[in-house]
């Protein structure tokens, strides 16, 4: 599977637009670590894989501004320091 067949398969994630292929790896990771369930996490990482999804979270929430929720910070910064 590619990342545009499982965005396709969780549109309701992606409400904010229709051009599927056209999003990065780093939106996709935002939206399904925010708004996700724990099956979308994991079908996400094992397309990217945990290494390359941990760094794009760590390089998201090092920033000024922060999309995440900050439980949503919390529980994958203990996520990713266990796992990744």
């Amino acid at each position: 599977m590619v990342i545009g067949d499982f965005i396709r398969k969780r549109k309701h994630l992606f409400w904010s637009t229709k051009n599927y292929d056209g999003l990065s790896n780093e939106a996709v990771v935002e939206a399904v670590l925010n708004y996700g369930g724990m099956d979308d996490v994991r079908e996400l990482i094992s397309l990217l894989g945990i290494q390359q999804v941990s760094k794009i979270f760590y390089d998201q929430i090092r920033r000024i501004r922060v999309n995440y929720d900050p439980r949503i910070v919390n529980y994958f910064s203990l996520y990713f320091r266990k796992y990744a």
